[in-house]
């Protein structure tokens, strides 16, 4: 960081797990380095390890959560049958998902956990074999709306479609997927950013790439209007009520002062059109309808420092 710091350089975007990200904040802190996390959901980052000098511009687990639970509350599909991976970061997602139950009046009849024994599925035998397995792990649940899924590390998810023992939608994982920009999305003018994407970099536009991109796009709009480069002018213009960042999602974006997370909407996509997205119609708020996603004010345990 030192060395960066010589060179001059004091915004950076990361793309980093959250910790290696909390490192690298630490040491750049001295140097008055300002990160903006591009791809880390966890929420602790957002939490109790949040850090002054780390805005967030890729949402939390727990505003994918939200957003999802609305749309399934909103359809009244109330009773979750929820399968969860073995690894670590498919228990926070998981753990998400129940927070999100329960903030919206929803029920989990039935928590499983699927277990990544390793092997590769996807061999010439591989359909027949998810396609007898399937079922018979997804049999005799209570009854159920909604099969979601918390699989982050994509062992399984994607096998869960249309194989369930009862016929049954999937969400989460696999199915409908909460996520803050998708290649599907043409809506407010996305089109357009997809195709000069596509142009420039010969694919297809991912959530990690728009949220790199957002914080590049305030990084512009702070120091355009502060005439300024400066870290400290910069965080303190997107923390002010000036923000209105547009960035193809329906709605201006603004900055939450107390744990620096960039309000946005989720989309939630079925990988060939969006279906829907979040916040839904009904799910009220005080100050902004983008804080019904997500942990609010009142919940924060965020001391930023």
């Amino acid at each position: 960081m030192a060395e960066l710091a010589r060179q001059g350089i004091a915004l950076i975007v990361a793309d980093l797990p959250a910790d290696d990200l909390l490192k690298a904040a630490e040491a750049g802190k001295a140097d008055r380095i300002l990160f903006f996390n591009a791809a880390a959901t966890d929420d602790r980052l957002r939490q109790k390890d949040c850090r002054a000098n780390i805005v967030h511009t890729a949402p939390s687990r727990a505003m994918l959560a939200d957003g999802l639970a609305q749309y399934l509350v909103w359809k009244k599909w109330v009773r979750w049958f929820l399968v969860v991976g073995s690894h670590e970061r498919d228990k926070l997602f998981a753990a998400a998902l129940t927070r999100a139950a329960n903030r919206f009046g929803a029920k989990i009849v039935q928590q499983r956990e699927f277990k990544d024994t390793g092997g590769a599925r996807r061999t010439d035998s591989g359909v027949v074999q998810i396609q007898q397995q399937m079922p018979v792990f997804t049999q005799e649940a209570p009854s159920y709306d909604v099969l979601v899924v918390a699989d982050e590390s994509e062992v399984f998810a994607n096998n869960l479609p249309y194989r369930t023992w009862d016929p049954r939608p999937v969400a989460g994982s696999a199915g409908l997927v909460p996520t803050s920009w998708d290649a599907s999305n043409s809506l407010w003018g996305g089109i357009q950013m997809q195709d000069r994407f596509i142009a420039q970099f010969k694919r297809l536009m991912t959530a990690l790439d728009m949220q790199a991109w957002t914080a590049v796009r305030m990084i512009g709009e702070a120091a355009s209007r502060q005439n300024s480069a400066d870290p400290k002018t910069i965080l303190d213009f997107l923390k002010g009520p000036e923000l209105a960042l547009g960035a193809f999602k329906g709605q201006k974006l603004t900055l939450r002062d107390w744990d620096l997370q960039l309000r946005q909407p989720i989309l939630l996509t079925d990988g060939r059109t969006i279906v829907s997205v979040s916040p839904q119609q009904g799910f009220l708020h005080q100050f902004s309808e983008l804080d019904t996603l997500g942990y609010d004010r009142p919940e924060t345990q965020c001391k930023l420092q």
